[in-house]
């Protein structure tokens, strides 16, 4: 049976509340994403991941929101697929492991968190418009700039986890 490769998924991280600038950053993320025929992964929530998920709706793109209550209704109006976990912010390791890559804009504690933890599971991150000073992050000045360096980053590492790994058959022992 042959499995047909799937489309890479970009989770956005960035604040609940965000301002005016971060908005459209974060909108313009999404319709890049959306663009470029990857799925959007976020918190499902308000803020940048509302301005991204509809900037992806926009362009016609899927949207995962992964959200941190039980119901569904707690989602964004933008959302493709509502994923109601419970977990609180504790759904934040969720949403930097769906993504094969992450761009993360400006927010607080659980943006940096979901950067963090992104980095912990080895996928890459690029950051826009905050971020700069956290180690293993690639920096981006443009939304398009952004997505596209995250698109390769996210193909790059797909290949890798794609591919079997090279391991060594166990050594054999002698007989007794």
């Amino acid at each position: 049976m042959r499995v047909r490769p799937r489309s890479p998924q970009i989770s956005v991280a960035g604040g609940g509340t965000c301002s005016a600038r971060t908005a459209r950053l974060a909108e313009a993320v999404g319709r890049e994403i959306a663009a470029a025929g990857a799925i959007l992964v976020c918190g499902g929530q308000g803020g940048v991941m509302e301005a991204a998920a509809r900037g992806a709706a926009a362009a016609g793109g899927t949207i995962v929101g992964l959200l941190p209550t039980y119901r569904h209704a707690d989602g964004n109006a933008h959302l493709t697929i509502r994923l109601p976990t419970g977990l609180g912010h504790a759904r934040n390791v969720l949403v930097a492991a769906a993504g094969d890559a992450v761009v993360a804009l400006p927010g607080l504690h659980g943006t940096l968190a979901e950067v963090a933890l992104a980095r912990v599971l080895q996928r890459p991150v690029v950051v826009l418009g905050a971020w700069r000073d956290v180690p293993g992050v690639t920096r981006a000045s443009t939304p398009r700039a952004a997505v596209a360096h995250a698109l390769r980053l996210a193909r790059r590492a797909m290949q890798r986890r794609g591919r079997p790994r090279n391991r060594r058959p166990p050594p054999r022992r002698p007989a007794p």
